[in-house]
């Protein structure tokens, strides 16, 4: 509203400048307002990040165990793709078969950490493996953990507990990275913790990929830790997020996932893992209810 035509006649000076009082404080209130959302929005994102890695690394099984966290790893970026989501390996160690011995993939997306953070813990298959010409069935299990990559990290690391190695690059990349030392490693001496990439073009690159995935393993075990001191204090177990907690099985002579937490089971799975795993995540989001009663 333009007051200035009002303000040169005296009997209409004072309702002008009223006018234009009010009209500062509506805008004023309405800025207030606007970085009100923005700060909430911010708290909300520190806490479910829109950033994650995940890793999955084989356990017991051997070469099948390999295959399996391949399958799941494959599994979950399928999953990223019907989201929308957007994902890519940033470091992966293959076994004989071709199945990972363990592997790193960043995922990001609105709601990413808030969607998949119960998936850490122990999965298992129950199944026949191509190998195997005496029928019989074989367990192999794998290790999920995401990672939440934070804006504001919660724990800071000293530069000088860590070392570092580095060493070629493999997969995509083009012939630079094969050629130069591209890789890198970060161990923190203190927790036993470590974290690589290989992903980037540039050792710097690497580098501070892989301190991000450092600063968020050391944070997820500080989390293991204050859950595993409260655990017994719950009326009700539903999960320490502890990658060393089975969480589910794979039962693929009866087409069968259960996940032990909810006690539920869903069938088609060859769907699942081609990423079709709603049904499951959907079934688990009450949990973050029970975990707040507890």
């Amino acid at each position: 509203m333009d007051l200035s035509k009002y303000k040169n006649n005296p009997k209409t000076a004072y309702l002008a400048a009223a006018l234009e009082h009010i009209q500062n404080e509506a805008d004023k209130l309405e800025m207030i307002k606007q970085m009100d959302e923005i700060l909430a929005g911010d708290a909300v994102e520190e806490e479910f990040p829109n950033e994650v890695v995940m890793e999955v690394r084989a356990g017991v099984g051997g070469e099948e165990a390999a295959l399996f966290a391949e399958e799941l790893a494959h599994m979950y970026m399928a999953y990223a793709t019907s989201q929308g989501w957007g994902s890519r390996m940033l470091a992966e160690s293959k076994s004989d078969l071709g199945g990972y011995k363990e592997a790193s993939v960043e995922i990001k997306g609105k709601g990413v950490y808030k969607r998949l953070r119960y998936e850490t813990g122990v999965h298992r298959v129950q199944r026949v493996p191509a190998t195997e010409k005496s029928g019989r069935i074989h367990t192999s299990t794998a290790s999920v953990a995401i990672l939440p990559i934070r804006k504001k990290p919660k724990v800071e690391i000293n530069p000088g507990d860590i070392d570092m190695e580095f060493s070629r690059a493999g997969g995509a990349g083009g012939q630079n990275v094969n050629k130069v030392e591209t890789a890198v490693r970060l161990i923190h001496r203190p927790t036993g913790l470590d974290a690589r990439s290989q992903s980037e073009r540039s050792q710097a690159q690497n580098r501070e990929q892989a301190m991000a995935v450092l600063v968020a393993k050391v944070e997820a075990l500080e989390e293991e830790k204050s859950n595993a001191a409260h655990a017994a204090e719950r009326k009700d177990q539903i999960g320490t997020a502890d990658r060393s907690e089975k969480i589910r099985t794979y039962n693929t002579l009866q087409d069968r996932v259960t996940d032990h937490r909810v006690k539920e089971s869903w069938h088609n799975l060859p769907a699942i893992f081609a990423g079709g795993i709603d049904p499951i995540l959907n079934a688990l989001a009450p949990l973050e209810s029970k975990r707040s009663n507890n």
